[in-house]
């Protein structure tokens, strides 16, 4: 009786994100860009965050790796994109780094993060990723880096998801569906869109936790 109290009252191991998502790491990113065409046009911004479970297994923001990007030679510029981000290329104040060198310190963080986690691979979280999946891949390929930490081809859709959870599909308003804070202002660089993007991903993924957890005590 003694052995059967002390198994029944073990402590439990801690949720793992590795669980949750088939060994995939979610990682939310977000690209500011020259254009649509990934093959052509500037990687100009890329943020991508982090996510980690609580004890009670909660998904929550974890750390944010962000990057100005110059425009690699050659590069490919539409004015109405830079005027729709608000981006000076070659504003002195930006900072920018070369893109090779942006892309493999993001992805040696993201490696990290995989390997901690317990996962195997990392898979890109984003509003409509199509987008962002496409000029990371680019990227990758433009840089010769071979150990690219994303799943090559799937991706967690926000929008899609916001459409399911609030019946909003631009990210300000599911955003704000969701009961979560919006600025205007400050959408439409890398660094906010992708931070609000992954609190838009954890609380629907944390909101359907919680009632699939109802429903099961309630069956």
């Amino acid at each position: 009786m003694e052995h059967y109290t002390d198994i029944m009252t073990a402590p439990q191991d801690p949720p793992r994100i590795a669980d949750r998502f088939r060994s995939y790491l979610p990682v939310v990113v977000d690209v500011e860009t020259g254009g649509f065409n990934a093959k052509t046009d500037a990687l100009l911004e890329i943020a991508a965050v982090l996510l980690c479970m609580d004890e009670q297994g909660h998904l929550q923001r974890d750390e944010t790796l962000a990057h100005h990007v110059e425009p690699f030679p050659g590069a490919n510029m539409e004015a109405e994109a830079l005027a729709f981000t608000g981006i000076d290329p070659y504003h002195p104040f930006r900072f920018a780094v070369p893109e090779c060198k942006a892309m493999a310190g993001i992805f040696k963080a993201i490696r990290q993060a995989v390997k901690g986690h317990g996962c195997s691979r990392a898979i890109l979280v984003g509003h409509n990723p199509a987008m962002d999946l496409a000029f990371v891949n680019a990227a990758a390929g433009r840089c010769h880096l071979k150990r690219n930490p994303f799943h090559p081809f799937s991706a967690f859709d926000t929008a899609t998801m916001g459409g399911l959870a609030y019946g909003q599909t631009v990210l300000a308003r599911a955003v704000q569906a969701a009961g979560l804070p919006w600025d205007s202002e400050q959408a439409h660089s890398a660094i906010y869109d992708a931070e609000k993007t992954a609190d838009l991903f954890c609380t629907i993924v944390n909101c359907w936790d919680r009632w699939r957890a109802q429903e099961g005590k309630e069956s």
